[in-house]
């Protein structure tokens, strides 16, 4: 079964949505430093353009955190691909994502980033499916929300392709 990718949102409007984010994360941490945790793979593209956009004093890590086989939906598993390289104890730590949808990777992620009690958490996703939410997840930061479609680009892909496209789509599969 062949697919096509239509636009959702355009690289013009994904952009001014990261600088508004960049802007009002600057503006919540005035003061302080923060700590970025970044969800991969798919967070990766979002969380670098973010952090270029944040004027305050920005550190990284990456985590891999997985709830998708080759489909298109949620297998509801988490499963820890790769954990954080350093402690979280007493920071202000803000977890970037691509897309929040079923909920249950992050709830589970957030939980247990809460258990290494840092000073603050919160949540920044780029895209947020609230149709699709099976477990309650709170977002401090959304780029868009959007309908329950499958999309891809920015980070986001359809079996390991799309991630490089400059924009978010919509996948449509051909009959």
């Amino acid at each position: 079964m062949a697919e096509h990718i239509r636009v959702l949102l355009s690289e013009d409007e994904v952009d001014r949505r990261i600088q508004e984010i960049g802007e009002q994360i600057s503006k919540d941490y005035a003061g302080k430093s923060v700590h970025l945790v970044c969800v991969l793979k798919g967070g990766s593209f979002f969380m670098c353009e973010l952090a270029k956009r944040i004027t305050v004093p920005v550190s990284l890590d990456f985590m891999s955190v997985s709830s998708y086989g080759s489909g298109t939906k949620s297998s509801g598993v988490v499963k820890i691909v790769k954990d954080l390289d350093e402690p979280l104890q007493g920071r202000d730590v803000l977890v970037v994502e691509d897309i929040v949808d079923s909920g249950r990777t992050l709830s589970y992620l957030m939980e247990m980033l809460r258990d290494r009690r840092p000073a603050s958490l919160r949540l920044c996703t780029l895209l947020d499916k609230p149709e699709r939410r099976v477990i309650d997840v709170n977002v401090d930061y959304t780029g868009f929300q959007i309908p329950d479609q499958f999309v891809v680009g920015y980070g986001l892909d359809y079996d390991q392709r799309y991630r490089n496209l400059p924009y978010i789509g919509i996948v449509e599969f051909d009959k």
